[in-house]
């Protein structure tokens, strides 16, 4: 039996820049990415007072854990609100239609602790935006542009 290698412990600290985003407000470490994972994504999400860390979406196959590890906020989930603080966590099963986003209503930066599973052919649902994003083709579609009385019937 072999052991399995290890290849470089990385720190917080000293992430390598392709393993870190910068948009506005919010900066995120990818922490797996960084590591190597292929299954598993883990990251740490920043969000700076005021901000929200993502639009308000669900996903089709992407289940979710999210750990608060720094600062308060807000989680909105299935249009309710939740206060959340440092130590609180949360799970977000794939394919139920849970739409969920963080928002920092707090004075500090709030920082998440995001992990979940890789899904390639994962489909995301922007209900406020009536938008659906189709990861694996990388693109977006409106959902109130749907056509109408299409069949996949060929002899229809």
């Amino acid at each position: 039996m072999g052991v399995f290698p290890l290849t470089k412990i990385h720190n917080l600290h000293n992430m390598p820049a392709e393993s870190i985003d910068i948009y506005g407000p919010m900066k995120t470490l990818y922490l797996g990415r960084a590591a190597g994972s292929e299954k598993l994504y883990v990251n740490v999400d920043y969000v700076q007072p005021g901000a929200k860390s993502t639009k308000y979406h669900t996903h089709s196959l992407q289940e979710e854990f999210f750990l608060i590890l720094s600062g308060t906020g807000i989680l909105r989930m299935n249009d309710e609100e939740h206060p959340v603080k440092q130590g609180d966590f949360v799970a977000k099963p794939a394919g139920k239609g849970i739409a969920h986003q963080f928002i920092n209503n707090g004075t500090e930066v709030l920082s998440i602790l995001d992990c979940g599973l890789e899904a390639p052919h994962d489909v995301a649902t922007y209900p406020d935006e009536d938008i659906v994003y189709v990861k694996h083709l990388r693109k977006d579609f409106k959902l109130s542009e749907a056509v109408e009385d299409f069949t996949s019937d060929p002899n229809a």
